[in-house]
């Protein structure tokens, strides 16, 4: 008999006024985008970048994220099984996605969901063009910052994540087990609360690349910082994905959720960067010695 769990019932709305209502999960993205701001303005600072790039860094990554988000929670999750099965050119489908029917519903983010690797890709798409038409120092120069408060920003998304009573993991009797009173699909049954286990390891990803920024200077290695997190942030995610439950029907039958298959080449990617850095380091430069003003010697006076 399982005896030790926690009830997890907490209202996924903060406040309302009137027709208005602010919820958790919206209220934690903004958070976690504020957050990652402050962070890497302090590392543009550190570096002596110019102010402006930083505003025009958060226009870019606020519009990639939540872009990116939406897209991919509508293309890569939103796959249900149709009434009778389709065929077309000799192939049978056996699922739909309703927004392929009508894409513009893709835009009605007011309507929920957002995916992590679909504001992922957002933000690649988005730092392209930051870098092509602000910084021009390279696309993964940008990201060897951006990653350190994206981390954070993970964090708060999983916390935001556990504030909706969703996205948690399989059966289990661990004392720390959560029963999600408010979901509506809920079981009753104690749940491994994966939205915590994923918001410590983001945690940890900030520590780490926050450690490697300062203390070691990783940023002279092009590509470093963003390799360990693409490992840590990843590879952790595709593990953790054997102790969550699928969140759509058509993942049941897979070998691999598709989280895992998502998580997979940015894991290779990282392995890649990580190895890559090695030959692409950026040296000090030394400040230019400023010019000294020649004084000019009073002739000294002889003695009468």
């Amino acid at each position: 008999m399982i005896l030790n769990y926690i009830t997890w019932d907490v209202n996924p709305e903060m406040f309302s006024i009137g027709p208005l209502t602010v919820r958790w999960y919206g209220a934690l993205w903004a958070t976690g985008i504020l957050l990652a701001l402050w962070i890497v303005t302090k590392l543009y600072k550190n570096e002596k970048l110019p102010d402006e790039w930083m505003d025009k860094q958060f226009v870019y990554m606020v519009i990639g994220v939540i872009v990116g988000a939406r897209l991919g929670h509508c293309l890569f999750y939103e796959w249900h099984e149709l009434p009778k099965p389709v065929e077309f050119l000799g192939i049978t489908f056996k699922y739909g996605n309703p927004f392929l029917a009508k894409p513009w519903e893709m835009l009605y983010i007011w309507q929920g969901g957002l995916a992590s690797h679909g504001g992922a890709l957002g933000l690649m798409v988005a730092m392209h063009f930051y870098n092509k038409n602000v910084t021009h120092k390279g696309f993964i120069w940008g990201f060897d910052r951006l990653v350190i408060g994206a981390a954070i920003t993970g964090a708060c998304i999983r916390l935001g994540n556990l504030m909706n009573s969703e996205i948690y993991g399989s059966v289990t009797d661990m004392s720390w087990g959560f029963i999600f009173v408010r979901d509506p699909r809920g079981d009753g049954l104690p749940h491994h609360p994966t939205q915590i286990y994923e918001m410590l390891y983001c945690l940890v990803t900030f520590v780490v690349t926050w450690w490697m920024y300062w203390k070691k200077q990783a940023y002279r290695r092009i590509g470093l910082i963003f390799g360990v997190f693409l490992i840590l942030i990843f590879g952790t995610r595709f593990l953790l994905e054997f102790i969550k439950l699928d969140q759509e029907a058509f993942e049941s039958g897979m070998i691999l959720n598709m989280g895992q298959w998502l998580s997979i080449p940015f894991i290779i990617w990282g392995i890649y960067l990580l190895i890559n850095s090695k030959n692409r380091i950026v040296p000090i430069e030394k400040p230019k010695p400023t010019a000294q003003k020649s004084k000019k010697h009073k002739p000294k006076k002889g003695k009468k």
